[in-house]
């Protein structure tokens, strides 16, 4: 049976999603291993010197795709999160309650790497740089989403009142991407556009998306690895209620 011969709305409930997410996250571990090790290579054996920054710009191989990730998954978290305000989907609940941590991590991966790159170049690990702080309330966004979905006992009240704060905190995600054109910062503009070519080199372009296709796809493994472990959970919750 082809690809388009599945039913895919089936896998809507977790009950049906559970073990499909099982049998895909290897895959996706496995594809996030070998992209990493391919662009660690060419990002740190491949691509020249930077004739301005020397080696230290290197970091941005590692900062510049956390901090698209940190973006991206805020985004993706608020549409699971949307959907499942419109459908009552709870499987989009616990989709958008699986990508919080990671996202997380990767914004706070974007502000390490962001400070060690700093230091050399701006002479300071931390300046209240507009696109700086708006990825630091980034942060504070999605801790904030795990809080208060950790912080009411009732799963139905938790995933309406966390998926309420996600998409009001989107509002973030754009005044991140467009600080730099909007006010004077010392960040440096995007690289990368979609409207004009690249301003770095071929191969330090491949690096980058390289990794960046490495952290998505660990993004996905680990997401599905996560909301096995939520519906499990919600499952023997919901089994614990039945027996009282």
């Amino acid at each position: 049976m082809g690809v388009m011969g599945i039913n895919w709305f089936k896998y809507s409930s977790p009950q049906a999603f559970y073990p499909l997410a099982g049998k895909l996250a290897p895959y996706f571990l496995g594809a996030a291993a070998l992209l990493a090790m391919v662009g660690l290579y060419v990002s740190f054996f491949v691509a020249p010197t930077d004739f301005q920054q020397g080696e230290a710009y290197r970091i941005i191989f590692v900062h510049v795709p956390a901090a698209w990730m940190s973006m991206f998954i805020y985004l993706v978290m608020a549409g699971w999160a949307a959907v499942g305000l419109a459908l009552n989907a709870r499987l989009s609940f616990m989709m958008a309650q699986a990508l919080a941590p990671t996202g997380a991590m990767f914004t706070f991966l974007a502000l390490v790497t962001g400070a060690l790159w700093g230091k050399p170049m701006w002479g300071a690990w931390w300046v209240w740089d507009a696109r700086l702080t708006s990825e630091l309330i980034l942060l504070f966004l999605y801790i904030g989403y795990m809080a208060l979905q950790a912080a009411i006992e009732d799963v139905r009240r938790a995933d309406r009142a966390s998926a309420l704060f996600a998409l009001v905190g989107a509002v973030n995600v754009p005044i991140i991407y467009f600080s730099v054109k909007w006010w004077n910062t010392l960040h440096q503009g995007a690289s990368v556009s979609l409207t004009k070519a690249p301003a770095m080199a071929a191969v330090m372009l491949w690096g980058m998306l390289v990794m960046a296709l490495s952290f998505w796809a660990y993004t996905i493994a680990v997401a599905l690895l996560r909301v096995r472990c939520v519906i499990a959970e919600r499952e023997r919750e919901a089994a614990w209620m039945s027996e009282d």
